[in-house]
C-alpha cells in the first residue's frame, strides 16, 4: 500500500486551490519519496527513479520557496503595522500637544458708555467717569480729569481750565479766574 504525499505547505502557499488539487492528483498515483522506494522495487529503471526525485527536489524546493515567501510577507505586514501604529501615536501625540483653536470667540469686552442710576455714567473707552453734577473722574488715576484741549499749563506747575474758568496752583489751591476767589471744597 502506497503512502499518498502530503503538502506541508498547502495553507501558507499564494495558490492554495491549485495545491490542493495537485495534491489529490498526486494521492491518486503513488509519488513523493515513499512512491519512489515503492516504484524501484516494482521493476522501475534507475532512470525513472532519478526523474521522481527530481521532481521530488523540486517540490521540495517550492514548499520552501512558499515557506520563505509567506515569511517575509508576514514580517512587511507586520513591520507595516508597527510603522502605521508609530505613525498614528505620533499624531495624537500632536494634536494632544499642540490644539488646534476651532469656533473662537474673543470675549466681550464692555460696552462703551454705561449709564447708572444716578445719572453718572462711566467712559469704557477713555476710562473718565461723569458724575451727575458735570464732576468728572479718570479712572485710572483716580484725580479729576480735565480735558487737554481745555487745560494751558503754566511753568510753574499751575494750570488753567478755560471751560470752567478756574486757576489750579502748584500747591493744589483752586481760584476762580472771573471772580477771582479761592474755590474751597
Amino acid at each position: 500500500m502506497a503512502i499518498a504525499a502530503v503538502n506541508a505547505a498547502s495553507s501558507t502557499a499564494s495558490n492554495w486551490l491549485k495545491e490542493a488539487q495537485e495534491s489529490l492528483a498526486a494521492a491518486e498515483a503513488p509519488g513523493g519519496m515513499m512512491g519512489a522506494l515503492q516504484d524501484s522495487r516494482a521493476g522501475y529503471s534507475i532512470k525513472t527513479f532519478l526523474a521522481k526525485s527530481q521532481n521530488n527536489l523540486y517540490a521540495l524546493a517550492q514548499i520552501a520557496q512558499n515557506a520563505q515567501t509567506s515569511s517575509s510577507a508576514l514580517t512587511v505586514q507586520m513591520s507595516q503595522a508597527a510603522a502605521q501604529k508609530r505613525h498614528d501615536e505620533l499624531v495624537a501625540l500632536a494634536a494632544k500637544l499642540n490644539p488646534v483653536q476651532s469656533n473662537f470667540n474673543p470675549p466681550k469686552g464692555l460696552d462703551p458708555f454705561i449709564y447708572f442710576d444716578d445719572g453718572s455714567s462711566l467712559d469704557t473707552t477713555n476710562n473718565i467717569l461723569t458724575m451727575s453734577n458735570g464732576k468728572q473722574i479718570d479712572t485710572t488715576t483716580g484725580l479729576e480729569y480735565h480735558d487737554p484741549k481745555d487745560i494751558v499749563s503754566m511753568a510753574n506747575g499751575a494750570y488753567l481750565d478755560t471751560k470752567n474758568n478756574i486757576l489750579t496752583m502748584s500747591d493744589g489751591t483752586k481760584v476762580d479766574t472771573i471772580t477771582g476767589l479761592k474755590i474751597t471744597v
